[in-house]
Parts: C-alpha cells; sequence; structure tokens
C-alpha cells in the first residue's frame, strides 16, 4: 500500500489474485506536463501494465493515461512507454532476480505523494490455476470460521 500522507489514484486489484508477491519496491515516474494533471483527475489504468528492466533502466509498458481534456497539441500518448526512477541497487537486484528466478513486475497502485506521482512496483510470480482455487478456498473457510465466532461471542 502507499506510504501515509499519500493518496492512491488507482490500483491494479487484479494483481493479488493473479500473482504471489514477492518483495515490494516504490518508484518514481517520468512523466511529462499533461500527463500529471491526468493523474490528478485520477483517469488512469494499470490493468495490463507490466514493467520491462532493459539496459539498466525500469520501465513502465502499457499504463494508460488518458488525455487531458484540456490539452492541446501537446497531450501525451495515452499508452506510452514510461521510464521509472529506482535505485541503481534496487534496478541490479530486479535484473538479478528477473534472469534467474523468472518473476515478473507488475504494478500495484498509482498514487502522489508529496506533490510526485509514485508506482508501487511488485516482484511477484504467476500463480497457476490451482493456487487460485486454493487462496478462494481458503478465504472461504476463514470467512466462515470468522462468522461462528462472532455468533458465539453473541
Amino acid at each position: 500500500m502507499a506510504k501515509k500522507g499519500s493518496r492512491v489514484i488507482a490500483q491494479n486489484r487484479k494483481a493479488r489474485h493473479d500473482y504471489l508477491i514477492e518483495e515490494t519496491f516504490e518508484a518514481g515516474l517520468v512523466l511529462t506536463g499533461t500527463e500529471i494533471k491526468s493523474i490528478r483527475q485520477g483517469r488512469v489504468n494499470l490493468k495490463d501494465s507490466h514493467a520491462l528492466v532493459s539496459g539498466g533502466e525500469v520501465k513502465l509498458v502499457n499504463m494508460h493515461i488518458s488525455p487531458f481534456e484540456q490539452g492541446n497539441r501537446f497531450n501525451h500518448d495515452p499508452t506510452r512507454t514510461r521510464k521509472l526512477l529506482l535505485h541503481k541497487k534496487e534496478i541490479n537486484k530486479l535484473i538479478g532476480l528477473i534472469k534467474q528466478k523468472g518473476y515478473t513486475l507488475i504494478p500495484l497502485d498509482l498514487h502522489l505523494r508529496n506533490g510526485y506521482a509514485k508506482i508501487q512496483l511488485a516482484l511477484a510470480k504467476g500463480k497457476k490455476t490451482h493456487d487460485k482455487r486454493q487462496a478462494v478456498a481458503k478465504r472461504d473457510a476463514d470467512r466462515e470460521i470468522r462468522r461462528q465466532l462472532k455468533e458465539r461471542q453473541m
């Protein structure tokens, strides 16, 4: 989740269902002028986006930021590839893990902190269908246990 004092703009709700989250990182975004205005209006979609590490840089692919309504010819391409700002040590760590263990980088949420757009990335592995079923069954069992305990206390 975003840190205290920040405002969440968009979340990737399916990420925790489709992936096993190992570790999270917070990264800054390199944006153009009208993109930050659209982000502040909440016109962002993280659904099919992911991050790639190439050439010592991390780039976010397929994040959709709608064009700014009051923008003119300087409006941006909605799904352009955007550079992410991370420390060199974090990038080197990500390069090693992605190549060796088959992890992927997915965005969890986009938030504003102190006026800057930040994205929370997760180092994750994809879940298989049976893993998803087990997670749903466990969640249902936990809900049933909580309900039974609540009834006993009354």
